[in-house]
């Protein structure tokens, strides 16, 4: 958890009140039960639809981006990004990073 995620973290914590038995993230049926993937695509889209943003996002929208960032702003390896996501093989997280064939082949430009 990097420090922006745990302030928004501990002030959503300092208002929900929450005991130990409740849920983080309660659904609409109250905190014994916890919100769900449909819930939280429905929040996305409410979110993107709020700032004016017209493709179409959802909750796998939020895992991917953090992908991209991860590889491109931070320069995590696929690897280690794989071993993150649980993928089975690779060529799943290849695909799922949009790797293309045109990057594959780039690195034989670079100079040692």
């Amino acid at each position: 958890m990097n420090s922006e995620i745990k302030a928004a973290l501990d002030a959503y914590l300092s208002l929900a009140n929450l005991r130990d038995d409740q849920y983080l993230f309660k659904s609409r049926k109250g905190y014994n039960y916890p919100i769900n993937t449909q819930a939280v695509a429905r929040l996305v889209k409410k979110w993107t639809s709020a700032i004016n943003i017209k493709e179409n996002y959802g909750a796998h929208s939020l895992r991917k981006t953090w992908c991209y960032h991860q590889r491109k702003t931070f320069g995590v390896s696929w690897e280690v990004l794989a071993k993150r996501l649980n993928h089975s093989t690779p060529a799943i997280t290849m695909l799922y990073l949009g790797i293309q064939e045109e990057e594959v082949e780039a690195i034989l430009l670079n100079t040692i």
